[in-house]
């Protein structure tokens, strides 16, 4: 009867050590999910950008390494490519890999890939090329070749006296690669590179230091006028074949941008500022006003609303607040001769600007204008009570 009842007992418990051990897997299983679950959200709010990767059996060596393998071979493989000028030609690595690029607009998208050789079909300023929107920007890295075909590494620690010369041989010879950097660095130009049919991008000398600097590759959208201001990429040439130098004599011009043939009937004027110079105009045109309150009272706040719909268009917060003081520091150095209503106009208008900079009042909303102030004071041009 003892007996029975003690193997009753552990019967019982061992059990209820099944049943725990079943509630633990499921907790293990739920919790395995619902991260799982939290990481796809993650992806979906990155647009769809990004992988999972998870090991396939049970949790050993062999999986992880597995794992990291597949990862490996999919983010950070080598891109290989050669880069040719004519008759110059250079191996390169291109990094991080260039990742294939889809057109929405099309019927049947199918993805578009950098090709391995890239051929380099002509070279423009900088200024005429300005800050194009890119899909993504690469750094490109010359490979030294030896005369078997064989890559030449960098040199480890651990390399062989013959290696170490082999290397710093291949570091002396000519590299197509290293006078493509150095001519696009000195002469302040880039070149426009076919990544594939259809597709441009363009190599650039960047800096990272006052010392040293990088040859990197940005990669346009796909199609024949990824930069509209270049127009048709195809239709492009050199400009000695023009009758006449487009930049004229001293360099003085540019045939860039290109005017569209015919002008729409719903064009209207809009603020671009494609160049530092278009801005710093708009900023002037402010100021000259600021100078002449009371009298160009209209003028004035008709050019500040203009920068101000640009800025909040463009999300250039930082202008609304610099020119909110170059307006405070405008009525400090009003003379004493000035219209009392000028200090006035200027301190009401460079509050305004930097309510709207904040972003979160509704002072910031792009339909909202900036009226003149109302004031007792009387002059020519100013604001009238009502």
């Amino acid at each position: 009867s003892r007996a029975n009842d003690g193997s009753n007992a552990h019967i019982a418990m061992r059990y209820e050590d099944t049943d725990q051990g079943s509630e633990e897997f499921r907790s293990r299983a739920s919790s395995t999910t619902d991260s799982m679950d939290n990481l796809e959200q993650l992806i979906n709010l990155n647009g769809g950008e990004g992988q999972i990767y998870t090991m396939e059996g049970p949790l050993c060596l062999k999986s992880v390494q597995s794992m990291f393998g597949k990862l490996i071979d999919q983010a950070y493989s080598p891109f290989h490519a050669v880069l040719r000028c004519g008759n110059l030609t250079s191996d390169v690595q291109v990094f991080p890999r260039p990742e294939p690029v889809t057109i929405d607009e099309e019927v049947d998208p199918i993805p578009k890939t950098v090709q391995t050789d890239l051929e380099i079909v002509g070279f423009i300023e900088i200024g005429d090329i300005a800050s194009p929107p890119v899909l993504s920007r690469h750094l490109v890295l010359p490979i030294a070749v030896n005369k078997e075909g064989d890559e030449i590494g960098t040199g480890a620690t651990d390399d062989t006296e013959e290696e170490i010369s082999t290397n710093q041989m291949a570091g002396k010879s000519p590299n197509f690669c290293v006078l493509l950097h150095g001519s696009l660095k000195v002469e302040g130009m880039v070149a426009l590179v076919q990544l594939g049919p259809d597709w441009l991008g363009m190599l650039y000398s960047q800096a990272d230091s006052k010392k040293k600097s990088n040859l990197m590759m940005s990669l346009f959208e796909p199609g024949s006028e990824p930069l509209p201001w270049l127009g048709r990429m195809s239709q492009l040439g050199p400009a000695s074949d023009a009758a006449e130098n487009p930049y004229g004599e001293d360099d003085s011009k540019s045939p860039f941008p290109i005017q569209p043939k015919n002008k729409r009937s719903y064009a209207q004027n809009v603020t671009v500022w494609i160049k530092a110079s278009g801005l710093q105009t708009d900023v002037q045109k402010i100021l000259r006003n600021a100078r002449k309150l009371p009298e160009k009272t209209q003028t004035f706040y008709k050019e500040l609303n203009r920068l101000r719909k640009a800025a909040l268009a463009f999300g250039f917060w930082e202008l609304l607040k610099s020119v909110a003081e170059l307006l405070e520091r405008e009525c400090t150095l009003l003379p004493d001769s000035a219209h009392p209503d000028a200090a006035f106009q200027l301190s009401h208008a460079a509050q305004q600007l930097k309510l709207a900079s904040s972003g979160d009042s509704k002072y910031a909303t792009y339909e909202h204008n900036i009226t003149p102030m109302l004031t007792d004071f009387s002059g020519g041009g100013g604001a009238d009570r009502i």
